[in-house]
Formats: structure tokens, sequence, C-alpha cells
């Protein structure tokens, strides 16, 4: 019974990746863009992570339902400090969406550097220190979960070596859209453990 449902678990988030990954993927927005025009912008994000929260439910109701054998409790007062961590991050995405706001536009994103529609990179908040804020937030939300289960501990380790080959496809997607303000960007700024304030430095311009 445990290995059925570790494999229905396993075969569920493979499917919900795949539908996450073709959403987000240029052609996919390409011919959306087609269809709805510029307007696409106004629902595009609200959209796909109400999408999103649909979809990952069922997988979230599974492992409430069979969480497997406990592996450990984290006891206090160690468990209210990863908590508090989670809420950092939980802030950090929050961050992320409203300080780089030219990134998620549907229309800038089609368009090539320095043509009509497109946008120029506007390194602010978050991006000062991280360039891919949603990646160490996502991680951080993962793993400092206060308890650990079997079947939590195989979910989590696929998740992240997922959310590490969506950063790669984000960054990949984040060229197309910048190029070369974007590579100089790159040399400036750790994809994934933050810095110091790099605006502040000096060493990226606002």
């Amino acid at each position: 019974m445990s290995r059925n449902i570790r494999s229905i678990m396993v075969l569920y988030l493979f499917t919900f990746s795949l539908l996450h990954s073709i959403i987000v993927s240029l052609p996919f927005k390409r011919r959306l863009f087609h269809h709805f025009g510029p307007g696409l912008d106004k629902w595009y994000l609200p959209a796909f992570n109400i999408l999103s929260f649909i979809t990952i439910s069922p997988l979230v109701i599974l492992l409430l339902l069979f969480p497997g054998r406990r592996i450990y409790t984290v006891p206090s007062p160690w468990r209210w400090l990863m908590v508090a961590g989670q809420i950092l991050a939980t802030r950090v995405t929050s961050s992320a969406f409203k300080d780089g706001p030219e990134r998620f536009s549907v229309r800038a994103m089609l368009a090539p550097p320095r043509t009509p529609g497109s946008k120029p990179l506007d390194i602010r908040g978050v991006y000062c220190y991280v360039r891919d804020p949603f990646l160490i937030s996502g991680l951080a939300n993962l793993w400092l979960t206060p308890f650990m289960t079997t079947n939590l501990l195989m979910i989590y380790i696929l998740t992240s070596i997922y959310l590490f080959l969506g950063s790669l496809h984000w960054e990949r997607r984040l060229l197309h859209q910048f190029g070369d303000d974007y590579r100089r960007y790159q040399r400036a700024v750790p994809r994934i453990m933050p810095s110091g304030d790099q605006c502040r430095s000096g060493r990226i311009r606002r």
C-alpha cells in the first residue's frame, strides 16, 4: 500500500512539474499573447498562481493523509526559529514579485532587448542580493519544515531538483529578455546564496 501511494505521489508531482513547465515556457506564452494581446499581462500571473495552488493541492492532501514514517520532529525553541525562517522566505517571495515587475510581463518576455514592448532590467530590492530569490525561498520553505516523514522527504528531494532545474530555465529566459544587461548582472550578483547589497556597493546600477 505505502509503495503504491509513493508511486502515485511521484507520478502526480511529475505531472504537475510538466504542466508547470509548459505554462511558463515562452512558446506557450507566445501562443497566449497571440490570442489575448497586451491584456494578457493583467491576468497571467494571478491565473498562474491560482492554477498552481489548485493543481498542487491534491498532492498536499495525499501527504496529509499518508505522511509515511516520522523521521524527526524538531523540539522547541528551534522549531519556532525554523517557522520564522519559513515566514521570512515567504516575504522574500513576495518581495521578488514586487521588486521585479518587468521580469513577469509576458509582452516584455517575448520582445528582444531594446525593441518596442521590451522593458529595461531594473535591479532593486531583493535582486540586489541574489539573482533567483524564488529558488532560495522555495528551498528554505521546504527544508525548514520542523518535522520530516519518509514521504515528505521523497517529495522534498524531487521538488528541490525541480526548483534547481527551473532556476536554470529562469536564467536562460532572463538572458533572452535582457541580453547583455543580464550578463553583466550575472557577474555581479550570485544566483543562489545571497551576498551583500550589490546595488549600494556600486557593482551594479539600480
